[in-house]
């Protein structure tokens, strides 16, 4: 498996962890108090989420401008 297909599996992997910790963070808002570290518990997936995502975004510029060097068209 090549690294791009890696790192589109991991966002995948990742938006099904954040989904889940946003359903357990309702969850438990919905009994009362609710710990810090439940809150704070998204914010994880949702950083690397936003990585994976602005890498996927860039992506096809990025190949794009590499092809256009190697054939010369700069």
């Amino acid at each position: 498996m090549n690294w791009n297909k890696w790192i589109r599996q991991a966002h995948r992997w990742l938006s099904i962890a954040f989904t889940l910790f946003v359903i357990a963070n309702f969850a438990v808002m919905g009994r009362g108090d609710i710990a810090l570290w439940v809150g704070f518990a998204t914010l994880v997936p949702l950083a690397l989420l936003l990585v994976s995502g602005l890498y996927m975004f860039a992506l096809p510029y990025l190949s794009r401008r590499r092809a256009q060097a190697a054939s010369g068209q700069v």
